[in-house]
């Protein structure tokens, strides 16, 4: 089995046994359904497109992850999970922030992600790779809330465990915000063994018959 393969299975595995775990007896269900429908969407996109462009370890861990977080988050509602409680009552915060930290992620990972992509694709400028993930991120967020929005909308006081706000008026402004500094702790931290892993894929998609 080819290792690109071998990395979805595993990726599939825990996937699977973290959606069983926060499936088992959510919350609330639609909000559970609504939290990890991004999982539900990815892995298949994964799966086909591995001939094409398989990601590098960072950027699969990092979606991994990534998936992990929307299943905690679905299985409690972001209002609701306990590490965060736990954080809050540590540093005397006002509100549970696991939501904050779900927006954080929302940019850290979509971030290395979109980075290589661009690169790999080709046709982007060094000097605007940097300004171009952190547009994409930030619209990826913008785009979020207007689903967060249309499902209130549709769903009425339904929607409140969707959207966490927490009884905050700026929550929508805070969730960009996150979502946009996560973006550039990505780009900050992880660029340089981030090139250092596309340059060694590219190299095995080369010498690959």
């Amino acid at each position: 089995m080819p290792r690109a393969d071998r990395r979805l299975v595993l990726l599939g595995l825990v996937w699977a046994i973290g959606l069983l775990a926060s499936g088992w007896s959510p919350f609330d269900r639609a909000t559970w359904w609504m939290e990890v429908a991004p999982v539900l969407i990815a892995f298949p996109l994964l799966v086909t497109t591995r001939r094409r462009l398989a990601f590098t370890d960072l950027a699969l861990v990092l979606i991994g992850l990534h998936g992990l977080v929307l299943m905690l988050g679905g299985a409690y509602t972001y209002a609701r999970v306990p590490i965060g409680f736990a954080v809050q009552d540590w540093l005397h915060l006002a509100r549970n922030p696991y939501d904050r930290f779900g927006h954080l992620m929302q940019g850290f990972v979509p971030a290395i992600v979109l980075r290589e992509l661009l690169i790999r694709g080709g046709g982007i400028a060094h000097r605007l790779l940097a300004p171009a993930v952190l547009g994409f991120c930030l619209a990826i967020s913008a785009l979020y809330e207007l689903l967060e929005f249309g499902a209130a909308m549709a769903l009425g006081q339904g929607a409140d465990a969707f959207l966490g706000t927490q009884g905050d008026p700026w929550d929508t402004q805070w969730d960009m915000l996150m979502c946009l500094t996560g973006a550039a702790l990505a780009l900050l931290t992880l660029s340089r063994p981030h090139d250092r892993q596309i340059a060694r894929a590219e190299e095995d998609q080369i010498g690959r018959p």
